[in-house]
C-alpha cells in the first residue's frame, strides 16, 4: 500500500515539474525576473518550513556552506538557461533537450566519482546526440532555444552529480533550502553586476502570483517530496519516472498552447527514441547493479 501509494505522489511531482515549463510561458515576465522570483519565494517557504513547521536547525558548517553554494550557482543558471529556452522557442524544445542530461552524466560521473566509464551510457549518449542534430537540423528556426537547452541540460547535470557528492552531510530539507538561497544571492550579485538588477521591478501582479505558485506548489513541495520519496522507492524508481517530466510537459504544453506548439513529425520521432533510450539505459543499470549484488564477496 505505502508503495503504490509512493509511486502515486511520485508521478504527481513529476507531473508538476512537467508543468513548470507551462508556468514559464504564461509567465510574461523575462527569464531572469522569473528565476529571481522563482528562488526568492521556494528559499523563504523552505525556510518557514523548516525552522516553524519542522523545528528543525539550518546550521551548517561553512565548508558545506560553500559547497551548497557552488551547486546552488549551477541550479540558478540551469533554471534561467531553461526558461529562456522556453521564451525564445517554445516549451518542446525546452523539454527535449533535456535528455541531454544522460550523455553528460556519462562523461561527468565517471570523472567525479572516479569509476569506469560505462559504454552502454556513452552509446546512449550518442544516440540522444543524434535524435538531437535531427531535431536542430528540422526545427532550425528555435536554434537559439536549443543552445539555451543544451545548457540547460549541461547546468542540470554538473548540479545533479555534485549533489550526490554532499547528500548526507546534512538534512535534505537544508541541502535544497541552502542551494536555492545560496543560487538567489549568486544571481543577485550576477545581476547588480551586469545591471539588470533594476528590472526585477518589471513584474506585474499577475505574473508574481504565478510566480508565487511555481515557487510554492510546482517547486519546494516537489524537491521536499521527492527526498522524502526515497524511503518508499528506489533511486531507480525515481529517476526513471522523472524521465516522464519531458513526455508530461510536451502533452501538455501540447492541449494548453495548441499551433505554437505543433512540431515536425521528426522532432516527436527524435524526442521518442530520446526517451526510450534514457529508459533503455536504466532499465540495463538496473540489471546490472542487480547482478553485481548477487555475485558473492
Amino acid at each position: 500500500m505505502f508503495k503504490n501509494s509512493a509511486l502515486f505522489r511520485l508521478h504527481l511531482i513529476v507531473f508538476l515539474w512537467g508543468f513548470t515549463a507551462i508556468l514559464g510561458k504564461l509567465i510574461h515576465a523575462n527569464a531572469n525576473v522569473l528565476v529571481f522570483y522563482r528562488m526568492a519565494f521556494a528559499a523563504l517557504f523552505l525556510f518557514i518550513f523548516i525552522r516553524f513547521y519542522k523545528k528543525e536547525s539550518i546550521k551548517v558548517s561553512k565548508k558545506l556552506f560553500i559547497q551548497l553554494s557552488i551547486i546552488g550557482g549551477f541550479m540558478a543558471f540551469h533554471w534561467l538557461c531553461f526558461f529562456y529556452s522556453i521564451k525564445v522557442s517554445n516549451v518542446s524544445i525546452a523539454l527535449s533537450c533535456l535528455s541531454l542530461s544522460t550523455l553528460f552524466a556519462s562523461i561527468l560521473e565517471p570523472i567525479i566519482f572516479k569509476r569506469k566509464v560505462d559504454i552502454i551510457e556513452v552509446i546512449m549518449g550518442i544516440v540522444i546526440v543524434l535524435c538531437m542534430g535531427m531535431i536542430f537540423k528540422t526545427e532550425f528556426q528555435y536554434k537559439e532555444g536549443i543552445f539555451y537547452g543544451i545548457l540547460t541540460a549541461l547546468f542540470g547535470t554538473i548540479f545533479s552529480v555534485f549533489n550526490g557528492k554532499i547528500f548526507g552531510k546534512t538534512s535534505s530539507g537544508n541541502i535544497i533550502f541552502y542551494e536555492i538561497f545560496s543560487g538567489l544571492l549568486i544571481l543577485t550579485i550576477f545581476y547588480m553586476v551586469t545591471g539588470q538588477i533594476f528590472q526585477m521591478n518589471e513584474i506585474s501582479g499577475r505574473d508574481l502570483a504565478l510566480i508565487i505558485i511555481l515557487a510554492s506548489i510546482f517547486t519546494a513541495f516537489p524537491m521536499l517530496e521527492s527526498v522524502n520519496l526515497m524511503k518508499y522507492i528506489s533511486p531507480f524508481t525515481l529517476i526513471l519516472t522523472v524521465n516522464l517530466e519531458p513526455v508530461y510537459g510536451i502533452i501538455l504544453a501540447f492541449f494548453i498552447f495548441g499551433a505554437s506548439e505543433e512540431m515536425s513529425p521528426i522532432f516527436y520521432v527524435a524526442s521518442l527514441i530520446m526517451i526510450l533510450a534514457i529508459v533503455v539505459n536504466g532499465v540495463l543499470k538496473s540489471r546490472k547493479n542487480a547482478a553485481v549484488k548477487k555475485v558473492p564477496h
